[in-house]
């Protein structure tokens, strides 16, 4: 897609204003060091940088000149640990104010500099220059075609996203809004994969704001990527109902279900009907025995692993159902409820009929066959007519798990924290 877009951030649109003591002659070094102590970023600022640094932009930060040594030191150190350039501007004299890397960057097509104090020199030399001005609050900077007005340092990713597609010009650039917990999408973005600049099919990734009108946003992307069980707020867990039914989201979350519900051609990831089963650990096994039935004439047979959904861990009672639904040991046991809850994880793995009394799974639960798998899984993602796969460490064998349990049930929260476990032990 050509060269990346350049983005230069004043010291205006991240320091809190609460930072600016001063530091200036005069002051001992004790006093220097609770100055520097005391300088912030604004709200907001910190989650912009955490998101530019892997956005496939070429930042920077810069400030003008006078600033105070304490808040200057603190820029510079914030810009190198994001690997952002820094810029001291130069002193507003002479017709070439410019740092010469921002000249350099002058040659490319989407360059813009943000902003929310007042130079009118310097922004008219910006946009002599080819760039275009984000002013941030500040109704008084000169309105121009070369500059664009927003209300909060929130709103600057998605102005920059539609920028720079608008500059692009080309109908295969599609805007990719994302939403999912901060974990998540850091894992993501370490990745390179929510570039704010077109990746080489031509996406755009922007982080959908729940402090901002999500309508408007909504409006400005073709799609939406989302991970919507992180937005779970509750979940009842009565086993009668069916989801979505019984489940609390987030406001935001609640906003984007009711928006695609109104525009039913709006493109969503995946789809919230083809969620809502892998809530439930039920349907996920119904879903995996209608496997079997698929016509596979002259390939391997698919078979759900056998299971026996329990409301209660009855010895006696089980003793007579186990065989009914053809399990034997060794049988993992998990809550019926597969996320949105703090227990939805906590399983074990029971190796005799004995071992159900105190169990402190979470009912109702489902029994299920362990199945030897050799420490690794197959992991297939479908999008289309393509299709994906992904090799994953994952339980031992149950020889292995049975001789490091005691002759106790081995409990644990998700199979990822067992397979370390159990590698660690080995």
């Amino acid at each position: 897609m050509g060269r990346s877009a350049r983005v230069v951030l004043d010291s205006s649109v991240l320091l809190a204003p609460s930072a600016r003591i001063g530091g200036g002659g005069g002051v001992t070094g004790e006093e220097e060091k609770e100055d520097a102590a005391q300088v912030a970023l604004r709200p907001g600022a910190e989650a912009l940088l955490r998101r530019l640094r892997y956005s496939n932009l070429r930042v920077a930060i810069c400030h003008p000149e006078g600033l105070p040594t304490n808040e200057s030191g603190f820029l510079e150190r914030t810009a190198n640990m994001h690997c952002f350039g820094y810029i001291p501007l130069k002193p507003p004299s002479g017709s070439d104010l410019l740092n010469e890397l921002m000249l350099e960057w002058s040659t490319t097509n989407s360059c813009f500099f943000v902003s929310s104090r007042v130079d009118e020199v310097l922004l008219s030399e910006l946009q002599n220059n080819n760039w275009t001005v984000i002013a941030i609050d500040n109704e008084y900077i000169t309105e121009s075609s070369r500059v664009i007005h927003i209300g909060m340092l929130q709103e600057l990713l998605i102005t920059l996203a539609t920028s720079i597609k608008r500059e692009i010009g080309s109908s295969s650039t599609l805007l990719v809004g994302y939403v999912m917990k901060q974990s998540r999408e850091d894992d993501f973005a370490k990745r390179g994969a929510f570039p704010l600049y077109p990746s080489k099919n031509g996406l755009i990734f922007v982080p959908l704001s729940f402090e901002l009108p999500l309508a408007s946003q909504l409006q400005e992307v073709d799609l939406v990527l989302h991970k919507i069980t992180d937005e779970i707020i509750n979940i009842d867990t009565n086993p009668s109902i069916s989801f979505p039914k019984g489940i609390s989201f987030s406001m935001g979350m609640s906003e984007i279900i009711r928006f695609v519900e109104d525009h039913c051609d709006f493109c969503i990831i995946d789809p919230f009907k083809n969620i809502y089963p892998l809530l439930n650990r039920l349907q996920i096994q119904e879903i995996l025995v209608r496997l079997e039935g698929l016509n596979t004439e002259g390939r391997p047979k698919i078979r759900a692993p056998f299971y026996l959904k329990a409301e209660n861990f009855c010895v006696s009672e089980l003793q007579k159902k186990l065989p009914e639904a053809n399990l034997s040991f060794p049988l993992i046991v998990k809550p019926q409820v597969a996320c949105g809850v703090a227990d939805a994880h906590n399983m074990a793995l029971i190796f005799k009929i004995e071992e159900f009394s105190n169990l402190t799974v979470p009912l109702p639960a489902i029994l299920q066959e362990y199945i030897d798998h050799g420490s690794k899984i197959f992991k297939f993602y479908v999008i289309g007519d393509k299709i994906f796969h992904a090799i994953k460490n994952s339980m031992p064998n149950a020889s292995h798990l049975k001789s490091s349990s005691g002759g106790k049930p081995l409990t644990f929260n998700r199979c990822t924290c067992l397979s370390k476990y159990i590698q660690t032990k080995f």
